[in-house]
């Protein structure tokens, strides 16, 4: 068995047990196995044959036993004993928005739903809302759920193949001992879903840069291996092709398999205005060759400077090169801070003084502790005796700190009619507040709209935290009025979070730029739950990148002193 196979079938046996209502831990000891078997990068067979499987994190002698059995016998009794209690179908009804276990084991006990297609049924028919705990209302959001369903691409999230091209790239350069390797495509320009994972690489013997890509350890599968192209299948199911050529075409052939389909075809337009032809073989005059050894070369010839990856989607970039005005993109390294992350005190697992550590591991000088407010019970939300608790326990870390500084904020829910978690005095007292809205996602496009906006004219609300509410691949954005949202954050001078969670990548890069246009700030955040979470930074940036994003459009790229100064921004202002 693959270690993807292996993980699915974990997942399968978290989603039974949920289903059979059994205890939430057992579950969730599954699922955290399961990602790390995932992402192993090694053939979990191996692992098990050296007796390692304990080394995995989230498997305890346990979890040790069930996957020996399936490791040697290709079965595992514990879940065929599931089985026969939960039918496999059964789990396949989660797959729905806003079905959780108890609804589907409720629509298979008492429709005998076995299928997505069978709760479509039932609810065109209008069943669902006869069942308890169930209504008409409730009968159409699952409806809607099923037609966001079917919605739904199998294109990759960024946060899924970008660390696993980036490894395989570090792997297969130490292997050659060249720098000319790298990520391609949409993933290059870091869009936050990719179709597929490919890979380039510059080698004087293109056929032992593929002969060296298939040998590779994370390969489970060669599906074919030519001189100049492989593709192979990697032990956690992703398909990745790579292409190799010799250096001396590795700029033009690095620029047209990075794109944009529509950025390049605007560059072969260019180039012919000079008399010239440019293919991914670099450029012609006639007869005469062109070669491009480097990418910025490609760009050169058409007397443009070198256009950043994420800008290449023709909305602009060649014009703006054209005429000297490409942005100054932010970077990683101009971010001091992380304004938005969740600790034990609420829904994560690291200790406040954990993520303090980790945060000046980055070199950060402030991080904003800020975990869910009361209403979010699920969430573990703090109540204001707790938050108050909180805050003391930060007061007495920060006494300790040099050079770095814990502020005090909260993402507070905002409720069904757009008021706060917390009273005015109580937010008077955070540092930073983030609302956001976690629950009623299913409200009408006029309602969430008047919900948010009501909530950003609260002169103590700070930030709007994932304005879309997106999740990629899991859920669409709720029904709000984004374009409304941004000239209320106009106005209001309220921040707009670019989460990086790599599910969430919220705002995305149109509403990014639009944001800049109308002179809306935003926060990079991470919306870390754990210590490791803090590292999603990147593709936070990534989409801050996309959206024409500049160091001074990010309020957390400014030093402590100058941030508190523009927090208290919107309370000094007129809000009507």
């Amino acid at each position: 068995m693959t270690n993807r196979e292996v993980a699915d079938l974990l997942r399968l046996i978290a989603d039974m047990l949920e289903i059979k209502g059994e205890v939430v831990y057992k579950a969730l000891a599954y699922r955290k196995a399961a990602d790390n078997i995932e992402a192993l990068g090694r053939d979990i067979n191996e692992v098990w044959r050296q007796g390692k499987l304990r080394e995995i994190p989230g498997v305890g002698e346990a979890l040790e036993k069930k996957l020996d059995e399936l490791l040697r016998t290709g079965r595992l009794g514990y879940y065929e004993e599931l089985q026969e209690e939960i039918p496999v179908g059964v789990v396949s009804l989660l797959s729905i928005p806003d079905v959780g276990p108890k609804t589907a084991k409720l629509l298979w006990e008492k429709l005998g739903a076995l299928s997505v297609a069978d709760v479509e049924r039932a609810a065109r028919e209008g069943k669902l809302r006869q069942l308890p705990g169930l209504g008409v209302r409730s009968e159409q959001r699952i409806l809607e759920g099923i037609e966001s369903l079917y919605r739904r691409t199998t294109r990759i999230p960024l946060g899924v193949a970008w660390p696993v091209a980036n490894e395989l790239a570090q792997a297969l350069r130490q292997e050659l001992g060249t720098d000319t390797v790298e990520p391609v495509g949409s993933l290059r320009r870091m869009k936050d879903t990719v179709g597929d994972i490919d890979l380039l690489a510059a080698y004087e013997e293109p056929e032992q840069a593929t002969a060296a890509f298939v040998r590779l350890p994370q390969v489970a599968e060669i599906l074919s291996h030519g001189p100049t192209r492989a593709s192979v299948v990697l032990y956690n199911g992703l398909q990745v092709d790579i292409r190799a050529l010799k250096p001396e075409r590795y700029g033009s052939l690095l620029q047209y398999f990075t794109g944009s389909k529509e950025h390049n075809v605007k560059l072969r337009t260019l180039a012919l205005s000079k008399g010239l032809s440019l293919s991914e073989y670099g450029f012609k005059r006639g007869d005469q060759e062109l070669l491009c050894p480097k990418e910025e070369d490609v760009y050169h010839a058409l007397d443009l400077p070198w256009i950043p990856p994420e800008l290449r989607e023709d909305r602009g970039e060649i014009e703006a090169a054209q005429q000297g005005k490409l942005p100054k993109l932010i970077e990683r390294n101009d971010i001091r801070g992380d304004l938005h992350v969740h600790t034990d005190w609420s829904d994560a697992a690291a200790t406040l003084a954990e993520m303090a550590q980790a945060a000046q591991k980055l070199g950060y000088e402030y991080l904003v502790i800020s975990d869910h407010s009361q209403g979010l019970g699920v969430a573990r939300g703090l109540d204001i005796a707790r938050l108050r608790q909180q805050r003391a326990e930060i007061d007495k870390l920060n006494e300790g700190f040099s050079g770095f500084r814990l502020l005090h904020g909260a993402e507070v829910e905002i409720r069904g009619d757009g008021t706060l978690d917390y009273p005015d005095e109580v937010l008077q007292e955070l540092d930073v507040v983030i609302a956001s809205v976690h629950s009623g996602l299913r409200q009408d496009r006029e309602a969430m709209t008047t919900r948010v906006i009501r909530a950003m004219r609260n002169p103590h609300v700070d930030i709007l935290g994932h304005p879309s509410g997106r999740l990629l691949g899991q859920r669409e954005a709720t029904n709000v009025d984004l374009d409304a949202v941004l000239r209320v954050a106009a106005e209001t001078h309220t921040i707009l979070e670019v989460n990086g969670t790599p599910n969430r990548l919220d705002l995305d890069d149109v509403h990014i730029r639009q944001a800049i246009q109308l002179g809306v700030q935003l926060a990079v955040n991470t919306d870390a739950h754990s210590v490791n979470g803090l590292e999603v930074m990147e593709y936070g940036v990534a989409m801050a990148r996309r959206g024409w994003a500049e160091a001074h459009h990010v309020v957390n790229t400014l030093p402590l002193p100058q941030l508190l100064e523009r927090l208290t921004l919107k309370e000094h202002s007129t809000i009507r």
